[in-house]
């Protein structure tokens, strides 16, 4: 009797709802490159296309027509005039926030050291934040407050800290002059009267008159830096000056002194 052959055996239909789709990857689409003609066509309807688009100037290079020995090729000129001038204006950009975002960090420096200047609990505490910590707070290596010998109409300064130093009578003014309250030591070597055993370090300082009271001698709110050039002429004041005010009407008020 002869067997039946082997059939191949198929899986069952499934035909009801619940019938899995069969899912087949989608094939890879690769985006056709427009012809040199397309891409003429296209700037033809969009004449504006490379003034909304003006860094393109930087990586295409227009053709330079020879009109013979004595004729210039203004266009040209102007091409590279006006990526010249891009390039420029990228690099003042660049310089502007890199600017913008140094101020900000110096005014988030400058307002965390007000904060610990006003969260001193006694004045002894408030001048070791000041001669102590402020130079780690606003980013320098010595802080000192240099204070005038007192004259007869001056109350005598109640400070005994290694880090406030004590100045001959007209040292202040010989410093500022009648006209600053801020001067910039951009590159020489600090004065021990005014830093201390700190002024080995100090190759650029800021000088700041410090406001306590018409009733207090003269002062000074000094900060150094060992880099030099980190002060310089022509740098804004407004928040070293800000952060002197602060201190002298802090100090003004735990010595009980008219501001």
């Amino acid at each position: 009797m002869d067997l039946p052959q082997d059939k191949p055996v198929l899986p069952p239909l499934v035909t009801g709802p619940t019938a899995p789709a069969a899912v087949l990857p989608a094939p890879a689409v690769t985006a056709p490159v427009p012809s040199a003609e397309q891409v003429a066509t296209f700037l033809r309807r969009h004449p504006d296309f490379l003034i909304e688009h003006p860094d393109l100037l930087d990586v295409l290079t227009p053709p330079k027509l020879d009109r013979g020995d004595r004729v210039i090729d203004m266009q040209h000129f102007m091409v590279q005039h006006q990526r010249a001038e891009l390039a420029r204006l990228k690099a003042q950009q660049k310089s502007l926030i890199s600017t913008s975002r140094a101020n900000l960090a110096a005014q988030a420096r400058v307002h965390g050291a007000v904060l610990a200047i006003m969260a001193a609990s006694t004045f002894e505490q408030l001048i070791q934040v000041v001669t102590t910590d402020l130079a780690a707070l606003i980013d320098a290596d010595v802080v000192t407050i240099a204070v005038e010998r007192p004259s007869a109409n001056h109350v005598k300064p109640r400070i005994a800290h290694h880090g406030v130093q004590i100045l001959e009578p007209g040292t202040v003014a010989a410093l500022l002059g009648t006209d600053h309250d801020v001067v910039f030591q951009s590159d020489e070597h600090a004065d021990p009267v005014l830093f201390g055993d700190g002024a080995g370090l100090v190759r650029s300082a800021a000088l700041i008159r410090l406001p306590v009271s018409p009733k207090a001698p003269p002062g000074l709110l000094c900060i150094g830096t060992r880099k030099a050039g980190k002060f310089q002429a022509g740098q804004g004041t407004e928040l070293i000056s800000f952060l002197a005010r602060a201190l002298g009407i802090t100090i003004a008020a735990w010595l009980d002194l008219p501001i």
